[in-house]
């Protein structure tokens, strides 16, 4: 693809012999005319020139444009049955040179903040070495190219990715080219390179889970907003690229960005691409959404292991100084398995989880690399957990689940949990716990002992609930408010009264720890805090505005009531005497 650029240019009236003449028959007055004119024509020359290198360099500069066109991005209507400009998937021929340097097959997406992730295709059974004293390149059209920084092996695809910078001359151009990735800079492009449109990271395809029954699709696009969620009849799962030869299955299911897919009624031996596909209605053709997904009928999701009886799922940000307390307390109290789903953490995260193994915690960590999908990650950890786990309970890292009936306990014990859920003959499906909100309780930085210790100050009222659901019990659909999940009709809901238990959320924490939830919520639903939208949402905090600038007394806001229950019990359960007073046993 070339870039092409337009130039505007207005008809400027000329001077004719017949206008001259009407002007006068004196020669010093045309003069003056033909002067007077050009001096006028040049300075709107300048003008013109200075205001369109004005317009062009503020919207190089702005942010936000191409993200305008990509909120509003569409479905492309699907050419000859099926799409035609092949969303991604480079050309098939591998141009190498004779140092070594050769193209590699892989997908893109645009990513938020100006990067492209660049996933290479299954089809590449081996990685070529990047050239010698050189990084793997992302090569664009007109010779631009940017360097590919490794970013993951993604978990369930076992695919490498690579994270490219977009050129600032693509920034505003819609649709942009998506990039060739290349294992050395000294790539040489070949005249006939194809270029396809990039998907944008609001509108494609980005994972596939297959079950023994069907496939789950995880989309952003179709259903935009919460509860706008269009009937199944609307969509096709399509298995595989070429128009005469690809596969199109039913949607059983539309909820979210989940989407159940019919499994092909043929065998299918190696990965395919999968695309989602809105049927043709009327007036309106077929429209497909672009993919970075691939079906593997032979891919498991758990290596076997042995069932649990308790499971607990999260997903996690730079958490790595909270985890130790988290697992440790709810492993004490009956937790056997963690599944955290980490989000493209940069802390210790990856040290803390091989700490907690090697003290014979059952800890597994799950690279989840897309952003705001927090519901789909909850829903696919359903779909994970199913075949090891019976029941999960889904707490962030700043939650601890407690009842009051435990504090006259000496000990901890692996059957609490257990207590607080129905029997296994019960058609009771899920059982939800409401929430205490604690405030910062005058601490300006982590507590040393943890949050549980730190933290003891709440508000009154009680807030939202969190839940845990038998896997067995949640609905074809996997619909999740992150709080709670759908369940089948045969099973009930139930929520505890808080005499029986509570989830003591240290959610206002010290302005330096609470701060960092500026730079991103994991919601797909939940607008972030620093724009300017939806000023009302129980997500966001009272009182604060759209910076992380800290409020005046902080520290002592959100303190109604004192609750020191946890951290008296805590203490006694997992803390030890030390010269200086007392150390909890996850503290390093």
């Amino acid at each position: 693809m070339t870039l092409s650029f337009k130039t505007c240019s207005s008809s400027s009236p000329r001077l004719t012999p017949k206008s001259i003449a009407g002007a006068g028959d004196d020669a010093s007055q045309f003069f003056h005319h033909k002067t007077s004119y050009r001096a006028h024509t040049t300075t709107l020359f300048f003008i013109l020139v200075s205001l369109s290198l004005f317009g062009f360099i503020s919207l190089y500069y702005s942010p936000n444009t191409i993200y305008r066109a990509a909120f509003f991005a569409t479905t492309r209507p699907a050419k000859s049955r099926f799409v035609s400009y092949v969303i991604n998937t480079q050309d098939s021929n591998h141009h190498q040179l004779s140092n070594g340097s050769r193209r590699i097959r892989a997908e893109a997406v645009l990513w938020p903040g100006w990067e492209i992730l660049v996933i290479v295709s299954p089809e590449e059974k081996a990685m070529p070495p990047p050239f010698p004293g050189e990084n793997y390149t992302c090569f664009y059209p007109n010779g631009e190219k940017s360097t590919a920084r490794f970013a993951a092996i993604l978990p369930f695809s076992n695919r490498a990715s690579f994270r490219c910078s977009l050129p600032g001359i693509y920034r505003h151009h819609h649709p942009i080219p998506t990039p060739i990735l290349a294992s050395s800079k000294r790539f040489q492009l070949s005249p006939e390179t194809r270029w396809p449109d990039l998907p944008l990271w609001n509108f494609v395809v980005f994972e596939a889970i297959s079950t023994e029954t069907d496939v789950v699709l995880l989309v952003k696009g179709p259903n935009r907003g919460l509860g706008s969620n269009k009937p199944p009849e609307s969509f096709r799962c399509v298995f595989g690229e070429e128009s005469d030869t690809a596969i199109r299955t039913a949607v059983t299911s539309s909820v979210q960005e989940v989407f159940r897919c019919s499994l092909p009624n043929i065998t299918i031996d190696t990965p395919v691409k999968i695309y989602l596909e809105a049927v043709a209605t009327g007036k309106e053709e077929t429209k497909t959404v672009p993919s970075v997904a691939y079906y593997s009928p032979k891919r498991t999701l758990v290596e076997p292991r042995e069932k649990s009886l308790l499971c607990a799922t999260t997903m996690v940000y730079n958490v790595a100084k909270y985890l130790r307390e988290w697992v440790m307390y709810h492993a004490a109290i009956g937790i056997q398995r963690f599944i955290i789903y980490d989000n493209g953490s940069d802390d210790e995260l990856n040290d803390v989880v091989k700490g907690l193994n090697s003290e014979k915690y059952d800890v597994i960590k799950v690279l989840w690399i897309w952003p705001k999908t927090q519901e789909a990650g909850f829903s696919h950890a359903a779909v994970y957990g199913n075949d090891t786990c019976t029941w999960m309970m889904y707490l962030d890292v700043d939650e601890f689940l407690f009842s009051p009936a435990w504090d006259k306990q000496s000990q901890p014990s692996d059957q609490m949990i257990r207590s607080l859920l129905p029997s296994d003959k019960s058609m009771i499906g899920q059982v939800s716990f409401k929430s205490h909100e604690f405030g910062p309780s005058n601490q300006t930085k982590h507590p040393r002992g943890g949050v549980t210790q730190g933290y003891t100050c709440r508000r009154e009222e009680d807030q939202r609930h969190k839940s845990i659901v038998r896997l067995s019990a949640v609905e074809h659909s996997l619909y999740t408010a992150i709080h709670h999940f759908g369940l089948k009709r045969e099973y009930e809901w139930r929520v505890a009264d808080t005499d029986e238990g509570v989830v003591n959320h240290y959610k206002y924490q010290a302005w330096q720890e609470f701060k960092a939830k500026f730079k991103r919520r994991v919601s797909a639903y939940v607008v972030d805090w620093t724009r300017v939208s939806n000023p009302k949402s129980r997500d966001r905090t009272p009182g604060l505005g759209f910076r992380p600038v800290e409020p005046e007394g902080w520290a002592h806001k959100f303190c109604e009531v004192k609750d020191l229950r946890l951290k008296i019990l805590t203490r006694k359960w997992f803390g030890y005497p030390v010269k200086n007073g007392y150390r909890m046993a996850w503290q390093r």
